[in-house]
């Protein structure tokens, strides 16, 4: 549990180093108090858990009697509840979308090129088919984050402002880091990735989910 003002409202079901904990650092950067639950693969498939997200999946975010599931929505509606921290910019429609479009640049072309190389198996028995779509994925992976460096070129964080796509981000890149993902020609995305790494915000939700 984050110890923070306010009472507590939502609670957040993570899993550790996964998507998951984008949506954990932005409520620690709204500063609100909240509960966490790290899941396990077993929880994942308890009925219960089901109950809140058929399809046994993280993240599930729950404010009262309203369950949400699905990144995009939980981090757009975490920066919407908690306006005072503006995750969505200075609330105009221009600031809005820009962030909206970063969101889903991670969400609908980052994302999924990760999941071929997470999970390739799931798409084929085939071990030369998994080696070519981790291959494959690399590949485009090295690209788009060629397009954020380039965008990070004259800013601070990915949107122009800090937003809910930066936690997002922040995460692919440890995930490109894990995998061993050649990014040392970036020295935007560089500079980004150890400015997150120490923000007080990324920090406390990476202890809270034994990540440091």
């Amino acid at each position: 549990m984050i110890l923070s003002k306010g009472m507590i409202k939502m609670k957040l079901y993570t899993k550790p180093g996964a998507c998951s904990t984008a949506d954990h650092i932005a409520l620690c950067w709204c500063d609100v108090q909240f509960e966490t639950q790290n899941v396990t693969p077993e929880l994942l498939k308890d009925p219960k858990f089901l109950e809140l997200n058929p399809m046994g999946q993280i993240p599930v975010l729950v404010d009262g009697d309203f369950v949400l599931t699905q990144n995009v929505a939980i981090l757009t509606y975490i920066a919407e509840s908690f306006p005072k921290a503006k995750l969505l910019g200075d609330g105009s429609l221009q600031h809005k979308a820009e962030a909206l479009r970063w969101l889903s640049f991670v969400n609908a072309d980052v994302h999924p090129a990760f999941s071929l190389i997470f999970g390739g198996k799931k798409y084929s028995s085939d071990p030369v088919i998994v080696e070519a779509l981790a291959k494959g994925a690399a590949e485009r992976l090295h690209k788009l984050f060629a397009q954020a460096n380039d965008q990070l070129n004259d800013k601070e964080w990915i949107a122009g402002f800090r937003s809910v796509a930066d936690p997002y981000l922040f995460m692919t890149l440890t995930w490109a880091k894990r995998i061993g993902l050649d990014l040392s020609g970036f020295a935007n995305l560089q500079k980004y990735f150890t400015k997150m790494e120490q923000d007080p915000g990324v920090k406390a939700a990476f202890k809270a989910e034994g990540l440091i």
